[in-house]
């Protein structure tokens, strides 16, 4: 198992930017492909954004399309989901995770390692 904590949460108005991190511990973070998953007051964890072991394949939400960017340093062994142009429906609990699994056939069960979580909240 790989231990995650993330930071970079925070309040911030509609249209703002936010960069969270996580940094990884335990394993060997090159073996784990990433990925940043929300849960938003209410609902069920969607799966937001995912990046390849070396960063070379990424994928997004629609929802997010075209605003969010995930990138990884394997050399820090962190893990980063820049997020710009933010709206309140982006307001959610957002956890990074990590899985060992071909990132073509990663969904939201694929990861096995799971971090605690940082709360954004983007108000109008």
């Amino acid at each position: 198992q790989v231990q995650l904590v993330e930071s970079g949460g925070g309040l911030v108005q509609a249209g703002a930017s936010l960069r969270l991190s996580c940094a990884a511990s335990g394993r060997t973070f090159s073996d784990y492909i990433m990925g940043w998953i929300r849960q938003a007051p209410g609902k069920e964890r969607a799966l937001t954004a995912v990046i390849s072991r070396y960063g070379s394949n990424t994928y997004y939400a629609e929802s997010v399309k075209g605003r969010f960017t995930i990138s990884r340093s394997n050399a820090k062994n962190e893990v980063y989901l820049q997020m710009d142009s933010l709206k309140p429906e982006d307001t959610a609990v957002y956890y990074c995770a990590a899985g060992r699994v071909p990132f073509g056939s990663a969904n939201i069960n694929s990861f096995s390692s799971w971090g605690q979580g940082t709360q954004v909240i983007v108000s109008t």
